[in-house]
């Protein structure tokens, strides 16, 4: 690098860094005042007239360059994901058989809570009816609705946080009689 554009890279750093955060480059503006400093480093033989202007013709350089990259990079992911299709994103045997046993083990649970818990809880979290409408169909307030789905999601959420403690004890055990 000559000595005016060293010069005139080192007085006008912030200056630079200013001029490619105003074109859109935020975070990488200090890597392409990086790259801009490696390139200087390299253009050895260079000496231009007007030191500045080479400097922002170079900056607007790699900020057309990183932009060509970026539009590249976006164009061939957008060919791959094309080329792909629609992914098969079944999931594997293990993880429907683990799955499986799972909600074994949650109907197992639910069942060892009485019919009525068991059934207020299905009706309202698999077939999405309202407690309000659940109590009016069983005749009950809604209080003792929201009690039973209380009994259910405690239920459930022990079950969960420690699954391995929760097969192994029997059901019974599992069941929260505190009212």
């Amino acid at each position: 690098m000559t000595g005016t554009l060293d010069e005139a890279f080192t007085s006008h750093r912030p200056a630079l860094l200013r001029y490619f955060r105003a074109r859109g480059a935020n975070e990488e503006a200090e890597d392409l005042l990086q790259d801009l400093w490696v390139k200087l480093s390299a253009a050895t033989d260079v000496a231009p007239d007007d030191a500045l202007a080479y400097l922002y013709r170079m900056a607007h350089n790699l900020m057309l360059d990183r932009r060509r990259a970026a539009l590249r990079r976006r164009r061939r992911e957008e060919d791959y994901h094309d080329l792909l299709g629609d992914t098969d994103e079944t999931p594997d045997a293990e993880h429907v058989l683990l799955a499986r046993e799972r909600l074994r083990h949650v109907d197992r649970l639910l069942a060892s809570l009485g019919p009525k818990t068991d059934y207020i809880f299905r009706r309202h979290r698999v077939e999405g009816i309202a407690q309000k409408d659940i109590a009016a169909e069983l005749g009950v307030t809604l209080s003792a609705i929201e009690k039973h789905l209380q009994k259910a999601y405690r239920a459930v959420a022990t079950s969960s946080a420690d699954p391995d403690a929760s097969a192994q004890r029997p059901l019974s055990e599992t069941r929260d009689d505190r009212r």
